[in-house]
Parts: structure tokens; sequence; C-alpha cells
């Protein structure tokens, strides 16, 4: 065993703080280095021995977390797992901490929070490992990247026609500020999207509301049957696997529960393979950051169906995990910047 992940829990419940020290501590590769209730206390406490993984929860007494995230960021980076209760009413508030640099998020319950020892400790546990390892600097271009305007043209309606070209997309740790960039780029013209990011339930409504509200192209959380269409991308809705099919001429998508895959409900191979077997040549597959495996072997059955294949690089990955695998399992035509991946997907196959 190596160095310990030095951690500092930051939740304004003491509760909290103890059942989290002690579900960390259950894995001999992570320390507690320090608990504090707010982030003035925090700030104090790093200042004499600083962590390399803070979780933080969002609403607490003197600073909110999404100010303090913002100090952080801009003054040392350092990654952080947001740690919030499972509520819609919250599901914004965490969405800008995303934004403002969080790597991650792990949701808490309102009630019960022993039960948080049997439900969510390893989803913990695999957070903050997957954000001791993540690129700040990747982080870092990422959020600044995301705070250049958008305008959304006049037009508020998505082209009627339907497309013969599909781009699939996974991501997971550091993807909801990936796919901002990614999808404020695209423009009304492209083609119709569909998207598997790692989200608890009850966020992914809130996060597609966001992105159409920031992006030229209309973006929503899938529906069960929702067509695919030119210049709309559909995210898979957090807690149900997404797949495409094909009805005639029209794609659309089925919204199905079933066992996790991959540790994942939404998976991304579970998407990529109803691509590979619906869509083929007319589908482009887009791997981006994130910890796992998750997709490698969905890109793989795309690429051998022959659709284009691409992978985010890893010099702007918060994760190079995703798409590392992909590459390894052959599926990968080529691998780019994250500013790169919207005119790719413009261009289409063999044009860079």
């Amino acid at each position: 065993m190596g160095t310990p992940i030095r951690v500092m829990v930051v939740d304004d419940s003491a509760v909290v703080r103890k059942v989290m020290t002690s579900v960390l501590e259950r894995d001999p590769d992570i320390k507690v280095i320090g608990t504090a209730p707010d982030p003035l206390f925090a700030i104090d406490k790093m200042r004499r021995d600083w962590p390399d993984v803070i979780t933080l929860d969002i609403e607490m007494p003197r600073m909110d977390g999404v100010t303090f995230l913002g100090q952080l960021m801009a003054e040392r980076p350092t990654p952080v797992v947001v740690c919030s209760s499972l509520t819609t009413e919250g599901a914004e508030t965490t969405l800008q901490a995303l934004a403002a640099g969080a790597v991650s998020i792990i949701t808490k319950p309102t009630l019960g929070v022993e039960g948080f020892l049997q439900n969510a400790a390893d989803d913990l546990i695999v957070a903050v490992k997957s954000a001791a390892r993540a690129n700040m600097g990747a982080v870092r271009r990422g959020t600044q990247l995301c705070r250049q305007p958008h305008a959304r043209p006049a037009a508020t309606t998505a082209m009627a026609q339907t497309t013969e070209r599909i781009v699939a997309v996974g991501t997971s740790t550091g993807g909801t500020v990936a796919l901002e960039v990614l999808l404020t780029e695209l423009p009304r013209v492209c083609p119709g999207l569909v998207i598997v990011q790692h989200m608890p339930e009850r966020y992914t409504a809130s996060f597609a509301a966001r992105l159409d509200k920031l992006c030229e192209i209309s973006v929503f959380e899938a529906k069960h049957g929702q067509r695919v269409l030119p210049g709309q991308a559909l995210i898979a809705p957090g807690g149900k696997h997404m797949q495409l099919v094909r009805s005639g001429a029209q794609y659309q998508v089925e919204i199905k529960d079933g066992p996790l895959v991959n540790r994942f409900r939404p998976s991304v191979d579970v998407l990529f393979r109803s691509v590979a077997k619906y869509a083929g040549k007319n589908a482009m597959g887009v791997i981006m950051t994130g910890m796992g495996d998750d997709g490698a072997r969905g890109m793989k059955e795309m690429h051998d169906a022959g659709a284009y294949t691409l992978a985010q690089d890893e010099a702007s990955c918060v994760v190079y995990g995703m798409p590392r695998e992909a590459v390894k399992h052959g599926g990968v035509d080529r691998s780019l910047p994250l500013t790169s991946l919207a005119g790719a997907i413009m261009k289409g196959p063999g044009a860079l």
C-alpha cells in the first residue's frame, strides 16, 4: 500500500461527519485528516495540513459550498467531492458546484444517515479515489471555458426531419463540465445526440435544463419512446438505462430499469451496444472523461459495426480512465482534445 489519500470532510452535521469518516477509513488507502462544520473552519485547518481531497456539503453556515469552491479553485485547486442531499430543489445548486470545479457528486440521505453506511459506502470510496487522480489543470481549463457566454438563437425548436446520423456520448467523472464545453459548441444543424453521464437520480433533469439554457441545441432528459432528432441532445435519466432503437426510418430511445452494468445505471456500455446494433455505420461514438471502463466494450462494438469513434485525449480529461480503456480495447479511431470534439462531430468520419 502506498501513501493514503488524505481527506478533509466538511459538513455542518456532526453525525454526517462521523459517519463519513467511518465509511472512508474502512478503506486502508484513505485517511481522514480532519473534519470541519463549515468552510471557514476547514480553511483554518487546511492551512496547517492540506488534504488531497475534500468532501463538501453545499448548504452550510457562514459560507456556502459554491462560494468556497470558487475561492478554492482560484487560489489552490484541490479535488472536491460534493456530498449533497438527494433533493430536486438542491439539484441546481449542486450543478453550480460542479460547474465551479467540483469533481463529482455523492448523494446523502436527508433521513436515516446510518443507512448511508450500507447504501453509499462503496460509491463514496470510489468517488474519493477517483477525485484523488483528477487532473486539476483540466478542471480549471474546463470551468474557464464554461464561463464563456453562449446565446441561443431566436429559433427554439429542433429540426423536424429524421436524422440518419446518431452521435452517442458517454462520460463520468468530470463529464458535467466537459459536456457543457462540447454541447455549447454544437450548432443546431448537428446530428441528434444520445448521452450517458453517470449522475444520481433527480439530477439529470436539472442538468439537462441547465444545458438547454446555455446551448444553441435543445437538451432534454430523455423520455421513453422519444425520437432522436437533429439539433437535440437526449440525456439518460439517472437510475435508468437508455438504449437506442429504430422504428422504420426513425430512431428513438427506450428508458428501462435493470441491473447495474459496470457498477452504473445508466451505463455507457448499454447505450453504445444498442447504437452499434441499430445505427452501425450511421453512428459516431464519443467517450469522454471518467474513471473505470464503462463504455470501452460498447465502443469496440460500435467501431466493429462501422461507426466512427472518438476519445477525449488524456491532457484534457479530468480522469483519463474510460477513454484509456476504450483505446486499449481497440475501439477508438482518434483521440482529440475536448475543444476539438464538436468540430470533429460536425465534420464527420475521417475529416480530421
